[in-house]
């Protein structure tokens, strides 16, 4: 499994990519898998303010409902729309298209507990 190098992953399967303060939030290609058929994704509203540990939505497939937590605290300033209509972005593209929300983050910081793309296939190869 292809796993960027680019980002930071939670042992809850999120993967978080930092873009100039901007924090863009999804689910692994692994999680989208181990779902099956993704059939809804429920997407925060733009303006939320989260706190690192707080669910920010849900995603629904056939096989489970899973919520979305957030490893970072900040505000949601954009949502995935295309995921409204095409919730099977997540099982074709769980790294590009698929991205579920941006966040401005308080503290970018946060993220430095999370794993590495090394950590985090190590991880899941040991699941």
């Amino acid at each position: 499994m292809n796993v960027p190098a680019d980002r930071k992953y939670a042992e809850t399967h999120e993967w978080f990519l930092i873009e100039e303060g901007v924090v863009t939030m999804g689910i692994t290609q692994y999680a989208a898998d181990e779902l099956t058929d993704i059939t809804y994704v429920e997407l925060p509203e733009v303006g939320s303010a989260i706190a690192m540990g707080d669910a920010v939505g849900e995603v629904e497939s056939v096989k489970a409902t899973s919520e979305i937590f957030s490893a970072i605290s900040g505000t949601i300033t954009e949502v995935n729309v295309a995921l409204a209509d095409h919730p099977e972005l997540l099982n074709d593209d769980a790294f590009e298209e698929g991205w579920i929300v941006r966040i401005a983050a308080d503290n970018a910081k946060q993220l430095q507990s999370l794993m590495t793309a090394a950590e985090y296939t190590n991880f899941i190869e040991n699941a």
